[in-house]
């Protein structure tokens, strides 16, 4: 693999760690602004609003330069985010400062997947776009916990500034180990809108909201899910999620290995199991050791699905990838966002922490439904083409016989 995935992998690293981190340090920000706890929740949702309309319009935005200059803005952006949100004197600047920097996120992954799809032979696409997630994923592992005790210890407003200098360190990076792509000629804006008339680009954007949403049906609740129900400490929590962190790693790696081989039966295979793993886990959440085995796995099946589904969209929009790369990295935080508020349903009905893991399993089903339609039609299409292009010389032979 080329060493620019390094830079790109460094980049998604602080990403990763700035998404998630905000919430093991909800308490400590909330104190120092005097604010609630839910009001600093808007912390969380700001960032993920700002992920979905970020993705599109930083991407038109940059139409006009070369990849790897916008990748440079983009973590240019994410750097001057992080370290307003670390000097912001009010809860409104440090709100504002999470908005700026999620700008960057949607189009840095889906430009990021697009170059490093360009990076490498054909067949290893996938497993080229899997070593870029691979710092969003690991940042789940190691940054988001090193951060959270770090701000916990020495203040929040430090792991905001580490995290602006792990954003040096990716522009850095980028600048001086990714190549300067060519610009694909005669590739216009609306080129790139034209993607989104092609039926299996929406599709593979709706597996992506299904798929990746019943991941985080559950694992949105897993703190009141694993105190409650399963017996776990407060404490234990952290570690847990490192567990979903770990599998996340397996997961991610294992999807892009598999995806350049087989791509739609790599998605047969993780949807299914995770389907049937998050409505096990309404049971195993009874039990300590079993729980701890369903979290590992739901993050490993989760993330399988991340490269196959992310190249699967670059394949479908091949004429004009970009800007369909970069909606589909804010159709993971859409999925995100939909399950959150499904599985917070069914607990406020009173069906109790585990409800939201059927829910996860009934969303993970219909991406698989979606998968098996999207390979149906293609076999359609792929048919009537072998049938239209075989008529041809049938007929020129019927003219020379005539």
């Amino acid at each position: 693999m080329p060493l620019a995935l390094l830079a790109l992998a460094i980049g998604a690293f602080g990403i990763g760690t700035t998404e998630f981190v905000i919430m093991g340090l909800l308490p400590e920000v909330a104190s120092d602004f005097g604010v609630s706890i839910p009001t600093a929740g808007f912390l969380v949702t700001g960032y993920a609003l700002g992920v979905m309309l970020g993705a599109p319009l930083m991407t038109v935005l940059g139409t006009k330069i070369s990849r790897k200059r916008m990748l440079m803005v983009l973590m240019g952006l994410f750097v001057v985010g992080n370290l307003l949100s670390a000097l912001a004197p009010a809860f409104s600047l440090m709100l504002a400062g999470r908005v700026v920097a999620s700008l960057a996120h949607g189009a840095f992954f889906g430009i990021g997947a697009v170059v490093a799809a360009e990076l490498v032979a054909p067949d290893r696409k996938a497993g080229a776009i899997a070593m870029m997630f691979t710092g969003l994923t690991v940042a789940n592992v190691v940054g988001v916990p090193l951060g959270t005790l770090v701000g916990q210890s020495l203040g929040w407003r430090v792991t905001f500034a580490v995290v602006a200098a792990l954003g040096v360190i990716g522009l850095v990076g980028i600048a001086r180990l990714v190549p300067d792509l060519p610009r694909q000629e005669g590739v216009r804006l609306r080129h790139e809108l034209a993607a989104f008339k092609n039926v299996q680009v929406l599709l593979a954007m709706a597996m992506t909201v299904l798929g990746f949403g019943g991941v985080f049906a559950a694992i949105t609740y897993i703190a009141p899910m694993m105190t409650q129900v399963a017996g776990f400490a407060e404490g234990s929590v952290t570690w847990l999620l490192v567990l979903f962190g770990l599998g996340m790693v397996g997961g991610n790696l294992v999807g892009g290995r598999f995806a350049d081989r087989a791509l739609m039966p790599m998605l047969y295979v993780s949807l299914g199991a995770l389907a049937v793993v998050l409505a096990l886990f309404t049971l195993t959440a009874h039990d300590k050791v079993l729980a701890a085995v369903s979290i590992t796995l739901i993050g490993a099946l989760g993330f399988a699905t991340v490269p196959p589904l992310q190249k699967r969209v670059l394949d479908q929009a091949h004429g004009a990838p970009t800007l369909a790369s970069a909606v589909n990295i804010g159709a993971f935080n859409l999925g995100n966002a939909l399950a959150a508020w499904l599985g917070g349903l069914v607990i406020a009905a009173g069906l109790g922490y585990t409800a939201p893991n059927w829910v996860g399993a009934v969303l993970a089903a219909a991406a698989l439904v979606l998968a098996v339609l999207s390979a149906a039609l293609e076999r359609r299409g792929s048919s009537r083409s072998t049938v239209v292009t075989g008529a041809a010389p049938v007929k020129e032979q019927a003219v020379l016989r005539g």
